[in-house]
C-alpha cells in the first residue's frame, strides 16, 4: 500500500505544484479556508510540523504567519516541489508518518496534517508519535475524507468497515493516476484521536462564500456549492495534548 501511495504522488507532484492552488476548488475554496480558521492568527514563536506537506501551500502560510516550520512528506517529488515554493530557510524532507518520527520529545506547538492520514492504515502508532513530539498544550489539526462521503461515493455495503479503496484521478500533467486510501467509520477516527488527545473541535466544512464571486472560482461554485453545502466531503478535527 505504501508503495502505491508513493508512486501515485510522485506522478501527481507536478499537478500539485502547478495547479492545486486555484484549479482544485475542493482545496482552495473548501478545505483550506476551514482549516485556516482553526489556526492561530499570530503564529510567531510557534514550532509547527506540516505533516504531509505536498507542494507546500500550508508550509508557506505558516511561514507568512511567522512560525518556525518543519515540513515532511512521503514523496520525494512533493518535497522538492515544497522546497521550490518556500526556499531553503525551512526544513523540508521525506518522512514516513507511519514510522517513528525523527524528532525529539515535545518539539512542536502545532502539528497540521491536511488530507494525508487516510493514506495510513493504522493510526495508533502515528498518533502516539504525534503525542510524543507535541509540547504540553500543543494542538493537532488534521483533515481527512469524511467517512460518510466515501461510504456514499463508493457505494460501500458496510459503513463500519475499515477498508482500502481505489480511485482513478485524471489530472492535467500526470494523466490518469490510481490513488488508494483507507476508509474508516467516524467512531474509529474519533476514538483513535481521543486515546491520545482531547478533542476541541469537529468541523464538517461547507464551501467558503468568501470566494464565491471571484472569476476564477465561479465555475467550481456552480458545480459544487449546492452539493457540498448539503453533503459532507471532508472532516476536520482539532485536538490538543493535555
Amino acid at each position: 500500500m505504501k508503495e502505491k501511495v508513493l508512486q501515485a504522488y510522485e506522478k501527481l507532484a507536478k499537478d500539485y505544484e502547478i495547479h492545486v492552488d486555484i484549479a482544485s476548488g475542493h482545496n482552495a475554496y473548501y478545505e483550506r479556508p476551514a482549516m485556516m480558521k482553526l489556526m492561530p492568527s499570530d503564529m510567531s514563536e510557534l514550532a509547527v510540523l506540516d505533516a504531509g506537506c505536498a507542494a507546500g501551500w500550508y508550509t508557506e502560510q505558516f511561514i507568512k504567519r511567522g512560525s518556525q516550520v518543519t515540513a515532511v512528506d512521503l514523496s520525494p517529488a512533493m518535497v522538492e516541489a515544497c522546497k521550490r515554493r518556500v526556499g531553503s530557510e525551512t526544513a523540508v524532507f521525506t518522512c514516513d508518518l507511519a514510522e517513528t518520527l525523527p524528532f525529539h520529545n515535545e518539539t512542536f506547538n502545532l502539528i497540521v496534517s491536511s488530507l494525508t492520514l487516510h493514506y495510513i492504515d493504522d493510526w495508533e502508532p502515528t498518533f502516539r508519535e504525534f503525542h510524543r513530539i507535541l509540547k504540553p498544550g500543543g494542538c493537532l489539526i488534521f483533515s481527512v475524507h469524511h467517512p460518510f462521503m466515501d461510504f456514499k461515493h463508493f457505494d460501500r455495503p458496510d459503513y463500519f468497515a475499515h477498508e482500502l479503496l481505489k480511485e482513478t484521478w485524471n489530472k492535467k500533467e500526470s494523466g490518469p493516476v490510481e490513488v488508494t486510501f483507507y476508509r474508516r467509520p467516524l467512531q474509529e477516527i474519533l476514538n483513535v484521536t481521543s486515546a491520545q488527545f482531547v478533542i476541541d473541535r469537529i468541523v464538517e466544512p461547507q464551501p467558503d462564500i468568501e470566494f464565491k464571486d471571484k472569476p476564477e472560482s465561479m465555475d467550481w461554485y456552480k458545480r459544487w456549492f449546492d452539493r457540498l453545502s448539503k453533503n459532507p466531503h471532508f472532516l476536520i478535527v482539532k485536538a490538543r495534548k493535555q
